[in-house]
């Protein structure tokens, strides 16, 4: 952990990806037929701003948890954080992992 980083608010980048049911019936003219993705963004950007949190690695896992706890027809979903600002002489740091609901 690299004291700067505790000492102010970084920027991030979310790169998110979620598997649903494809076979399900979508109305075109119907938002509520599909996985609104505004939604999806909403959860992670309050996930990241809820608190300070040290490792990338945690935000996370705790944003995947939340993403299938508040998202049912969420089947799996694949998050990378990244921290650009991490180095200079680096683009970005990143963490990803992937996570698929448990089966029922």
């Amino acid at each position: 952990m690299l004291e700067h980083e505790r000492q102010a608010r970084q920027p991030l980048h979310i790169h998110a990806e979620f598997d649903v049911d494809a076979a399900q019936p979508v109305n075109d003219a119907d938002i509520g037929t599909v996985l609104d993705y505004r939604q999806l963004r909403a959860a992670l950007i309050d996930e990241a701003g809820q608190a300070h949190t040290d490792l990338l690695e945690t935000l996370v896992a705790r944003s995947l948890a939340r993403i299938l706890q508040d998202f049912p027809a969420v089947q799996s979903a694949r998050i990378r954080i990244c921290k650009p600002q991490a180095f200079d002489d680096c683009a970005a740091v990143c963490i990803e992992q992937s996570r698929t609901r448990a089966a029922s």
